[in-house]
Order: structure tokens, then C-alpha cells, then sequence
């Protein structure tokens, strides 16, 4: 007989991959770039590589972990059971914050491409309430959606390129701009972090583990797909971006996909392009809000967040209380916070994460190992290297919340 707070297992390998890079294309295409070129310039190609290698260590490690432990909540149960209780739940917080900054950050850059100037807000709100209310309704109508989003988002990104070759307003010249290391190393390694925030997408697959059939094999290939995919698009896009406006042009706008195509002569696939990074935000937003939910209710089961938050719907088989107050959550940020500070807050509790699953990976037994060791030491401290270098308003918001979290925990204890 089936457990009634269990999820169902209704997502094959091909869903698993969609949601993954539905997490991912939104993010990385059309936001973090502009943070990322104000921090590094064109150095931001080089932020992109590292990113990039980190992505792939913790990957290795996400996957590796959840061929083991095949259900909900990912890291924060991976660090339960490899390294202890504090450690999953530092992990399970800084998804929860970092990812709840994610998810108003797409918001954000929907609304950016998608409202009317001066309602930019009212829209991300109402984007997350549609959102919430789809997956309220079941995992595979979330799986569904979002196939139909990423079909969309590919074939808006192709026509952006294409425009943007096509026309008279590239430049490879344009790429160096001021030299690849014009801005510093440590401008080189903040982009990283913000960037780093694009390829975390993945996680998404390894949090959904309670869902996924065949699990053990259907996770690691997935994570290994989806990220392999998302790299290469995020390559194309970024040298597009750099020879059609150069790194400073890139850096000062909001839309810099839609402003390099409306550069060249094909400008009138600007709103295509607009539509594109609007439907891939809504993708990106659909597939975190899910994630969050499965991450938030873990820690319900385990009572390090209220436990009321672990009800699994009797009909639509989802944590629904969780989405329910998640969405309220991500509705606040939006009306407080800016883009850029939701990226790089997001950054900061993001990277804590890979930092205690790399940890975690790295004590599994041999019978478990699918890769050397040695990616997990990497992967570890260049999650401590990219948090050093993130923007220091982003890491002192992430520090106090981590110590809001911690604070939390002991009087939960104390009960």
C-alpha cells in the first residue's frame, strides 16, 4: 500500500533533463550577464569557464549523492545522512533562502521583459501566483508546462543569435574589450559567483528524487545532460552578447539579449526575443518553485521547519502547504528587493549548499564512488573561493541569514 505523504514517481529521464535546464536558460540568459560583464567586463568569458568547472564538481557530486539517497530534499538529506543534522540543515537553508531570492529574481526579469514600465511588480507577482497554482496541481502538469517553455525559450534564443550574426552589428573585436583581465582576478572570480547562479539549475533534478522513476540512474544522467547543454548555449550566448555590444554596453542594460539584437539590422525579432526571455523566466520560476517545495518539505519531515509544512496533498500528491508559503515569501522579496542583490544573495546561499554536498560526496563509501575524489576537493573550495569574492552587500545579507537560520535551529532544539 502506498504511503499517502509519499510523492508519486511519475517523471522518466527526459523530464527530469527539461526541468533541469527550464531552471537553468532563464537564469543564466537572460540576468546574470549583466551583472557579470559591471563586475569582470569581458572577463566575464573567463568567469564563465570557471563557473562553469565548479558547476561541473558539484554536479558530479549532486549526482553521485542522489543515485544513493533517491528522494526529496537533495542536499539536506544528503548531509543528514553523511555528515550529520547541522549539516543538512545549513545545507536545506541556504536552498531555501537562496533559492527563494532565485525565484524573485526571475520574477523580476519576466517583469522586466514582460510589463509595462511602472508595473513591473504587480506582474512578477502575478506571474508567481500562476505559477504556484500549476504546480499546486501536480508534478507532471509542472513537467508538462515546462517542456513547453523550453521548446519556446530554444527557439527564441536561436532566432536571437541568428539575428544577431545576421545583422551588420557584430564584432569579434568587440569581445576583448579593455583585455580578458582588465578588471582583476577578483573581478574575474565575482562574475563566477554571480554566474555560478545560472548553472545551478541542476539541483532542481536531485531535489526531486521522490519523483523520479529509476532514480539511481535516471538522476546522474540528467544532471549530466542538462548541464552539458546549458553550458554550450550559455557560451554561444555570451560571445553573441560581448561582439555585439562589447562588455560596458553589456553591463548597462537590464535586457542585453534584446538590446543586441536590437543593434544590428534584424531588429525588428526583438520582441521575439523579448517573449523568449519572458517565457523563459516563467520557466525558470516554474521549475524552482517546485524544488523549494520538495527542499522545504524534507526539513518538515525531519522538524527543522515547522512540521506543519510536510503535508503532501491527498489528490495532486505535492508538498502544497510548502508552495503555498513559498509563493507568499517570494511575493514579499519582490516588492523589496533589486535584481542584481537577488542574484548575488542567492549566489551566496546556493554556493553553501554544493559546499556541504561536496563535503558529503567525498565521505560516501567506495560501493557508492562514481568519480574521483579529487572533483569533490575542487568543487569544495571553490565554493569557498567564489563566496569570498561574491559582492560584499551579497555576503553580509547571506551571513546574517545563515545566522538567522542557526539562531532558529537552537531555539527549535530547545523545545
Amino acid at each position: 500500500m502506498s504511503n499517502p505523504q509519499a510523492l508519486a514517481r511519475q517523471l522518466g529521464t527526459f523530464d527530469a533533463v527539461v526541468i533541469g535546464l527550464g531552471s537553468m536558460i532563464g537564469a543564466g540568459v537572460f540576468a546574470a550577464f549583466t551583472p557579470a560583464a559591471a563586475a569582470a567586463g569581458s572577463g566575464l568569458l573567463v568567469g564563465l569557464v570557471v563557473a562553469a568547472a565548479v558547476a561541473f564538481c558539484n554536479a558530479t557530486s549532486s549526482a553521485q549523492l542522489a543515485a544513493a539517497y533517491p528522494t526529496s530534499g537533495g542536499t539536506y538529506v544528503y548531509g543528514r545522512e553523511r555528515l550529520g543534522p547541522w549539516s543538512g540543515y545549513l545545507a536545506g537553508w541556504g536552498f531555501v533562502i537562496g533559492k527563494t531570492a532565485s525565484a524573485a529574481a526571475m520574477a523580476m526579469t519576466f517583469a522586466a521583459y514582460a510589463a509595462p514600465p511602472g508595473w513591473e511588480r504587480p506582474v512578477a507577482i502575478a506571474a508567481v501566483v500562476v505559477l504556484a497554482t500549476v504546480n499546486y496541481h501536480g508534478v507532471t502538469r509542472t513537467a508538462g508546462l515546462t517542456r513547453i517553455l523550453v521548446l519556446a525559450v530554444l527557439a527564441a534564443l536561436a532566432i536571437g543569435v541568428a539575428a544577431c550574426w545576421g545583422g551588420s552589428a557584430p564584432s569579434p573585436a568587440n569581445i576583448p574589450g579593455d583585455g580578458l583581465l582588465a578588471h582583476g582576478w577578483y573581478g574575474i572570480l565575482q562574475s563566477a559567483g554571480l554566474l555560478f547562479f545560472a548553472f545551478a539549475g541542476y539541483a532542481r533534478i536531485a531535489t526531486m528524487g521522490e519523483e523520479v522513476r529509476d532514480p539511481r540512474h535516471a538522476i546522474p544522467r540528467a544532471i549530466g545532460i542538462a548541464l552539458g547543454i546549458a553550458v554550450v548555449l550559455y557560451a554561444i550566448i555570451a560571445v553573441t552578447l560581448l561582439a555585439t555590444l562589447g562588455p560596458d554596453r553589456v553591463a548597462g542594460t537590464s535586457t542585453p539579449l534584446a538590446a543586441a539584437v536590437g543593434a544590428g539590422t534584424f531588429s525588428w525579432t526583438v520582441p521575439v526575443v523579448r517573449v523568449g526571455a519572458a517565457v523563459a523566466s516563467l520557466g525558470a520560476l516554474l521549475a524552482l518553485i517546485a524544488g523549494l517545495g520538495r527542499t522545504t518539505l524534507a526539513m518538515a519531515r525531519h522538524h527543522d521547519l515547522p512540521h506543519w509544512l510536510a503535508a503532501v496533498h491527498p489528490r495532486y500528491r505535492v508538498p502544497h502547504r510548502a508552495e503555498v508559503t513559498l509563493a507568499v515569501v517570494i511575493c514579499v522579496i519582490v516588492v523589496v528587493a533589486d535584481l542584481r542583490g537577488a542574484i548575488g544573495f542567492s549566489s551566496f546561499g546556493v554556493l553553501i549548499y554544493y559546499l556541504v554536498a561536496n563535503i558529503a560526496a567525498f565521505t560516501q563509501p567506495a560501493e557508492d564512488r562514481r568519480y574521483p575524489k579529487a572533483l569533490q576537493v575542487l568543487g569544495a573550495l571553490a565554493c569557498v573561493v567564489l563566496v569570498a569574492t561574491l559582492p560584499p552587500l551579497s555576503a553580509g545579507l547571506g551571513v546574517l541569514m545563515f545566522a538567522a537560520g542557526i539562531i532558529l535551529r537552537v531555539v527549535r532544539l530547545k523545545r
